[in-house]
């Protein structure tokens, strides 16, 4: 049976964000096809589409490589989310179905369960499935195809602290399905924006890429070698 590259770079996709494969690291199709369990043929598809997203570069004489992200391309990510989340609700108020509205509906609930419960790891999945829904309900393939590259990119470069107070963070998105429920754009936009704003404060870099560490260590050095003005 054959199995479709978009499976193949899902399944590659995912073991970049979790760490299986390290920033800078080869990824040779050979290695690839036997760990999945598939021709050549899906896997070279795959990485060029990962290499379209952004998870992938090619380099010579060395081949397709996990890439590694500087600091200021990993900020752009937080800034564009905060441009496109308030849009895709405010979309979604205009344009949910009944069938979005029901699930995001049970998983609010689902969250304040989780929420009074403490049960974090829950609070995280239920968080990604709300945003992945809401961004469904816009009705655009799109704009729902680029919130889900952010989700997925924004998962790989940062670490996300459990909110300070899960009930209240899950007072807000059941704010913003009360905006979507009611037909409210301009509502949606504006609480999923505070709300968007308030969870990039969460994020936390996972890491310093090699660009960015060596133009730290020029700057120490320059500091270091410029003469004392003391006498």
């Amino acid at each position: 049976m054959r199995i479709p590259a978009h499976s193949v770079c899902t399944a590659i996709r995912d073991d970049i964000v979790s760490g299986v494969y390290e920033r800078g690291s080869r990824l040779t199709e050979e290695l690839l096809a036997r760990r999945y369990g598939v021709s050549r043929v899906p896997v070279r598809e795959a990485l060029r589409t990962l290499e379209a997203e952004g998870f992938v570069v090619t380099r010579r004489h060395a081949g397709a490589c996990v890439a590694e992200p500087t600091e200021q391309e990993a900020a752009d990510l937080l800034e564009m989310r905060l441009l496109l989340e308030p849009l895709g609700a405010a979309r979604a108020a205009q344009r949910r179905t009944d069938a979005h509205l029901k699930v995001l509906r049970g998983l609010v609930r689902l969250g304040q369960e989780r929420a009074r419960r403490g049960n974090s790891d829950d609070l995280r999945s239920l968080g990604g499935w709300f945003h992945e829904t809401l961004a469904q309900a816009a009705g655009s393939p799109a704009l729902t195809s680029m919130l889900t590259q952010l989700r997925h990119k924004i998962a790989w470069m940062y670490a996300l602290d459990v909110p300070s107070d899960p009930m209240e963070y899950w007072a807000e998105h059941g704010a913003i399905v009360d905006a979507v429920a009611r037909g409210d754009g301009e509502r949606a936009r504006a609480v999923t924006a505070q709300h968007t704003e308030r969870a990039t404060a969460a994020h936390r870099l996972r890491f310093t890429s090699g660009a960015d560490r060596a133009e730290r260590v020029r700057n120490s050095q320059h500091a270091v070698n410029t003469p004392s003005l003391r006498h």
